[in-house]
C-alpha cells in the first residue's frame, strides 16, 4: 500500500528485492522534487539565500524532527552533512588537559569507533568498551559500569548496527550523572524506532541522520542539544557566528542554543530532502508508530517463514534482545564473515539484496516492501546452494 511513495526507486529496480535499506534505503518520490526546489531557490535567492534557509527551511526541519522524537526545544537541534562532525565536535569540547575517560560498548558504528581507538591510542584518553552480548543483561552490565565510575563522556546506540537489537537508552540516561555528556546515536533508529525523548531531552544529546529510515539521504544529519548546555568545542566552524559575524578580535564567541555545535558551509539539499519526507509522512498518516507497526508484521512473516525452509537460516541464528527486540533490521550470525560475503553475492546474484558486518547477515525490512517481498525473499533463500545451518 505504501509502494506508489517509492515509484521512482522501484520502477528503476523492477527485478529486484532490497532488502538492504538499513544501509541504503530507497527515497520517496517527494525527495525528487525537494531537491530540483533547493536548486530553484539558490537560483531564486542568490546570495540571500542563508537567510531562507536559516529562517524557513531549518526551522521546518527542526520542528519535525522534534515531534517525531517528543521533544520541546525544537531550536536546539543543529544540524551537519555527517556524523563525525559531531562526534569529533562533542570529543573536542572535553578537557584534553586532563585524562579523559569514556564509556562506550563494543557495537558501536564506525564514524565514533574508529575515531575513539585513534585517540585511544594515546594515554591521555581512557576508553571502556562494554560487551553487548549477552543482550539480556547488556542495560544491567552498561549500568554498573555507568554509575560506578566517573565519566567524562558516555556513548551508546539506540539500536545497534551490527545487530538490529534495541537498547533501553532511556534507563541508561536517567542512571547518568548529569554532569556527564551522555550522547545516544540513534540514526539506525530514527523514525524506524517509536522515540520519545521528553523524560530526557534536560540531559541527553541525540544524533542521528537522513540516509536511512528518515529516508532524505545522505548529507542530512542533526544533533539535539540539551538547552543547559555551555560547551565551546574545539572543532568549530563559522555557522557558530551567525548571530555576530561583524565581530573583530580574537575573541572566540558561542551561541547558547544548537549553534555552539554548528559547523561550517554545508549542502542544504538535504535538508530540503528531509523536510519533504518528513511533510510526505505526516501528510499520509505515517508517524513512526504506524511504520513500526508494518515493519514488526513484516518481520514477523519472515521469521515464521524460516520454519517452513529448514535448509536456510535458523532462527537460533537469529540476534535477539528483549522487551522491543530488533530495529527494522534482522541480523543473523554466521559462522565467518567470509561465509557473509559468499552468500551476499549469491543471492544478490539471485535478486535479493542483503548486506553484512563481519559474520552477520542483516535483512532489512521498510514500507516500500509488503507481505508477497517477504515470500519472494524467502523462495530466494530456499534456493540458496550455500548451506546456512
Amino acid at each position: 500500500m505504501y509502494k506508489k511513495l517509492y515509484s521512482r526507486f522501484l520502477a528503476a529496480h523492477p527485478h529486484e528485492l532490497h532488502f538492504a535499506c538499513h544501509s541504503h534505503h530507497y527515497w520517496p518520490d517527494v525527495s525528487r522534487e525537494a531537491h530540483l526546489q533547493y536548486w530553484d531557490d539558490s537560483c531564486q535567492f542568490v546570495d540571500k539565500k542563508w537567510d531562507h534557509f536559516f529562517s524557513v527551511k531549518i526551522p521546518r526541519a527542526q520542528k519535525l524532527i522534534a515531534e517525531n522524537l517528543h521533544l520541546q526545544h525544537p531550536e536546539q537541534i543543529v544540524f551537519a552533512p555527517n556524523t563525525h562532525e559531531f562526534v569529533f565536535r562533542l570529543l573536542s569540547s572535553l578537557n584534553w588537559n586532563q585524562k579523559v575517560r569514556i564509556l562506550t560498548t563494543d557495537s558501536e558504528f564506525y564514524s565514533f569507533d574508529r575515531q575513539i581507538n585513534r585517540l585511544a591510542e594515546s594515554p591521555q584518553f581512557e576508553v571502556v568498551k562494554v560487551p553487548t552480548q549477552p543482550f539480556a543483561t547488556f542495560e544491567d552490565r552498561f549500568e554498573k559500569e555507568l554509575t560506578s565510575s566517573s565519566w567524562n563522556l558516555v556513548f551508546l546506540s539506540h539500536v545497534f548496527f551490527n545487530s538490529g537489537v534495541v537498547c533501553d537508552v532511556i534507563r541508561l540516561s536517567k542512571a547518568a550523572s548529569a554532569q556527564t555528556p551522555f550522547v545516544i546515536d540513534g540514526y539506525h533508529g530514527f523514525m524506524a524506532v517509536p522515540t520519545d525523548l521528553s523524560l530526557i531531552q534536560d540531559k541527553a544529546f541525540y544524533l542521528a541522520g537522513s540516509y536511512k529510515y528518515a529516508q532524505g539521504g545522505e548529507g542530512g544529519c542533526f544533533l539535539y542539544v540539551p538547552p543547559s548546555t555551555r560547551h565551546r568545542p574545539a572543532y568549530t566552524g563559522w555557522f557558530a557566528e551567525l548571530s555576530h559575524l561583524n565581530n573583530v578580535g580574537n575573541k572566540v564567541g558561542y551561541p547558547e542554543d544548537a549553534l555552539q555545535y554548528a559547523g561550517s558551509t554545508m549542502d542544504f539539499s538535504a535538508v530540503y530532502r528531509l523536510v519533504a519526507v518528513l511533510e510526505k509522512f505526516k501528510s499520509e498518516g505515517l508517524g513512526v508508530e504506524k511504520i513500526h507497526e508494518h515493519v514488526a508484521s513484516l518481520q514477523k512473516v519472515f521469521i515464521d517463514g524460516l520454519a517452513s525452509h529448514p535448509s536456510i537460516v535458523e532462527e537460533k541464528k537469529l540476534l535477539k534482545g528483549k522487551g522491543l527486540v530488533h530495529g527494522h533490521f534482522l541480523t543473523f550470525e554466521l559462522p565467518s564473515a567470509e561465509m557473509t560475503v559468499k552468500v551476499g553475492k549469491e543471492l544478490d546474484g539471485m535478486g535479493l539484496q542483503t548486506d553484512s558486518r563481519g559474520p552477520r547477515l542483516r535483512f532489512g525490512f521498510s514500507l516500500y516492501h509488503d507481505k508477497e517481498d517477504v515470500q519472494k525473499a524467502l523462495g530466494i533463500l530456499a534456493r540458496l546452494k550455500s548451506s546456512l545451518i
